[in-house]
């Protein structure tokens, strides 16, 4: 629905997580009978979870953790894990200083350079423990680091960026030409963020195995505020399900997954992701929280070290419980932030279906404007 905002100036209506409720439908089922499980290519998991590329939530410990709990963590690649024989110790400054240098701080000890030989041995660690591996690079840095990242051999690769698109162009004016990236890897590669039918259909059309909904939404960064970008969530994430439909016409059968990347804190809010049409959710603040967690109790993301433009910051999400807690239970907490997934299969069992595809049907109620 459009609404005009000025003469010459429309506006559509968007809806986010938190403008929206599901459902109940006549039936119910037990908890017990509801399944979880996820598959993208070859590569099956128990939740429909991917641990966000971000060094306060994953490193080669905690990827080995969320793989055996159910999950996939994904490893950024520019972070202090490739940068650093030992992260501890930055990771340990990060956590300890005060607020008013953080920001400068964080780009010094973030401008120290990648090692590619450092690239390959986290990969490996994580290899090493019998889980997938799946790693992440920014779209600037895929077009500089792709030859390593192939040396490295992932199993599922990511390009995450605020905005992306199937035709970004590198800061030296060499492209990153998706589609052709995607053919070399030759392994699954998930994509985005995106927040629009268009853009959606744009990474489907190059190869994408998956694309990330979202931009500007996540607890630790300042998107919206520094450059005014955000699409509410429970819109985009339905938009992009539309254009999978779309694409999945289009191309004779080639499924594209939709994974809701951004404003996904709280239990309710994978629930209410699923049934605006994803397959999965990208958390990072929720598990953040988790006594394991390199962040120490803190949470940021790349936007917050950004050498020109800082557009996130270090945020204090404390600790809650233990990695196990905080996916699967038992929860000791009533507003959401444990036992994410039992949850969700709560929800599930409580208007009666039995699978994450199913429940992409389930009916939903917007209170827009309260």
């Amino acid at each position: 629905m459009e609404i005009e905002i000025a003469p010459g100036k429309r506006a559509r209506q968007a809806f986010s997580f938190d403008d929206i409720a599901i459902v109940p439908s006549r039936r119910t089922r037990t908890p017990e009978e509801v399944s979880l499980a996820w598959q993208i290519d070859a590569y099956k998991f128990g939740l429909p979870l991917l641990a966000a590329p971000m060094d306060s939530v994953v490193s080669p410990e905690t990827a080995i953790a969320i793989g055996k709990l159910g999950g996939l963590g994904v490893l950024n690649l520019e972070g202090l894990w490739t940068r650093y024989d030992d992260p501890r110790i930055p990771l340990g400054e990060i956590a300890s200083m005060p607020e008013k240098h953080a920001t400068k701080r964080m780009q010094e000890i973030y401008s120290a350079p990648i090692r590619p030989e450092l690239i390959k041995e986290r990969i490996q660690q994580i290899r090493d423990a019998g889980v997938t591996v799946a790693a992440s690079l920014s779209p600037q840095r895929t077009v500089e680091l792709h030859d390593a990242v192939i040396k490295a051999g992932v199993d599922i690769f990511v390009i995450r960026g605020t905005t992306v698109s199937a035709e970004h162009v590198g800061a030296e004016g060499e492209a990153l030409n998706l589609k052709k990236f995607i053919y070399e890897l030759d392994v699954p590669v998930i994509v985005g963020g995106v927040a629009t039918t268009t853009g959606a259909l744009h990474l489907m059309r190059a190869g994408a195995a998956g694309v990330l909904v979202g931009f500007g939404g996540g607890a630790a960064h300042t998107t919206r505020t520094v450059t005014g970008i955000e699409v509410p969530m429970a819109t985009a994430v339905a938009d992009v399900a539309a254009a999978r439909r779309e694409y999945l016409d289009e191309s004779g059968g080639r499924y594209v997954h939709v994974i809701a990347d951004g404003a996904v804190g709280r239990s309710g809010d994978i629930a209410k992701a699923i049934a605006c049409g994803a397959d999965a959710v990208m958390m990072g603040s929720a598990l953040a929280k988790a006594v394991e967690s390199p962040g120490l109790g803190w949470h940021w993301g790349s936007e917050a070290y950004h050498p020109e433009l800082p557009r996130g910051r270090r945020f204090n999400v404390g600790t809650v419980g233990t990695l196990e807690e905080v996916l699967v239970g038992p929860s000791h907490s009533s507003t959401g932030d444990m036992n994410l997934f039992g949850a969700l299969r709560k929800a599930m069992a409580t208007c009666g279906y039995s699978d994450v595809k199913s429940f992409q049907r389930v009916d939903v109620v917007t209170h827009h404007g309260k």
